[in-house]
């Protein structure tokens, strides 16, 4: 008798994840929000990876809970036999290195091609994530990238990469239980029938989700192993491809650290090996290959103008001058394409003049760095610029006094001891420096505001 073929990967989900919410959700005395809220209350303990791989459960833990969460530790906090600890440290170099420009290509490329996918781009929707609460869904995003990035992250007992990847697949886990009403692997063995709209109040987001409705059969699970895969190329491959639509593209070795670096993440996060890529050509393929795929079945009505408005929008608030807010939309066109920029509506017509200083400033800058770099293998104008326009996003956006990160107070010092650091570019000439903190509004490295 023959095996059955596997399920596709807009089928897969995360079994072990799933089996770990289902289990809480299904064993505990209350309400589903109320056994999310203790899940909750848990989760914000774990700060550090020490704490992840020797967790147990606080005395007065629900039965349930503690035996579904021990069990998901015990098998998801630790590396992949295959990690690299040479590959991972120097990918934590390149990350700060790039600095405020890995922050630049975060909300104008990474971001920007996560919301192309249909059904990606309508679990956001439905959770009201990013038009309703767009700097959240920012915010939340670099509280997962910083402990990831920081320096022994994934690799020491005092990082919190791996806390906050676990934390991110529970998550993930918990809206698929929420939109499905119960475990996927439920859904996928009723042969993936529909989850119909509930007319009840949505006073929370957990009610919007569970309200929703979902066709699994037209949709494919919400989050599932292709979705996942995918977003892990926006943060990996679009990264690096972005560093060189911009001229700035890195050596080979340093593109698979990379790689290599965010692979493991995948792996921490419940992504098949299978579906994630060894090199850039094959990163490639699969990215188009999924864009192309998931074009074919959009998600009614479309979601992705309206994130992609909400996200330019964000941008555009922090930019003082007129003239430069359309520059947002431009530099998303510039680094994600032609078929993104229709998928997010992102070709409206743009003033012009913006038009033209965004693409003479852009001729202009590469023109001169390709001459002056034969000279100053340091220099660099397009560097320069990405990182002034990374700070102002950075500050504005992750390190809001008011609003602080979400992170484990060790790592929320880290971050902006980092942001602080970022000041001085190493590959940089001194002038340029003083240049940029001028430019940018910050602080020297003395404390003092640049005159």
């Amino acid at each position: 008798m023959s095996e059955l073929a596997p399920a596709a990967p807009t089928l897969r989900a995360d079994p072990l994840a799933d089996d770990a919410i289902a289990a809480i959700l299904a064993g505990h005395d209350g309400s589903q929000w109320d056994a999310i809220a203790i899940v909750n209350r848990l989760l914000g303990d774990w700060q550090s990876n020490a704490i992840v791989t020797g967790w147990r459960a606080p005395e007065g833990t629900p039965a349930p809970i503690a035996a579904a969460l021990g069990a998901f530790l015990a098998d998801a906090a630790r590396l992949p036999d295959w990690a690299d600890a040479r590959q991972i440290a120097r990918a934590e170099e390149l990350f700060f290195d790039m600095s405020m420009l890995s922050c630049s290509l975060l909300f104008c490329a990474s971001l920007p091609e996560c919301y192309v996918v249909p059904d990606l781009a309508g679990v956001l929707h439905v959770a009201g994530q990013l038009e309703a609460h767009c700097d959240y869904r920012v915010r939340s995003t670099a509280a997962m990238i910083f402990p990831v990035m920081m320096r022994g992250g994934l690799e020491t007992a005092e990082g919190a990469g791996i806390a906050q990847i676990l934390k991110v697949r529970l998550i993930h886990a918990t809206i698929r239980h929420l939109i499905l009403r119960g475990n996927p692997s439920a859904s996928i063995a009723d042969g993936g029938i529909a989850v119909e709209p509930l007319d009840a109040p949505c006073r929370n987001m957990y009610d919007t989700l569970y309200n929703n409705g979902w066709d699994v059969a037209a949709n494919g699970l919400p989050c599932n192993q292709e979705e996942l895969a995918y977003t892990l190329l926006t943060f990996h491959y679009i990264f690096l491809r972005g560093l060189r639509r911009l001229g700035l593209g890195l050596p080979q070795q340093d593109e698979q650290a990379y790689l290599h670096t965010w692979n493991v993440v995948g792996h921490l996060l419940g992504i098949e090996t299978a579906l994630m890529p060894q090199t850039m050509e094959q990163a490639e393929a699969s990215f188009n290959a999924i864009q192309a795929r998931a074009r074919l079945s959009p998600y009614l009505p479309d979601p992705r103008p309206a994130l992609g408005a909400a996200l330019m929008k964000a941008m555009q608030d922090e930019i003082p001058l007129r003239i430069l807010k359309p520059f947002p939309v431009l530099l998303t066109r510039y680094l994600c394409g032609d078929a993104a920029r229709v998928d997010l509506a992102l070709n409206q017509r743009v003033n012009l003049v913006s038009c033209i200083l965004f693409a003479a400033g852009m001729g202009l800058v590469r023109g001169i760095d390709s001459l002056l770099r034969l000279v100053l293998p340091g220099f660099s104008i397009c560097r320069m610029i990405t990182r002034i326009f990374g700070y102002q996003f950075t500050v504005k956006f992750l390190m809001n006094e008011t609003r602080p990160l979400k992170l484990p107070p060790a790592v929320l010092n880290q971050v902006g001891q980092a942001v602080q650091n970022w000041g001085n570019d190493p590959k940089a000439p001194g002038w340029m420096n003083a240049l940029e903190a001028r430019l940018a509004g910050r602080r020297t490295a003395g404390g003092q505001q640049p005159c």
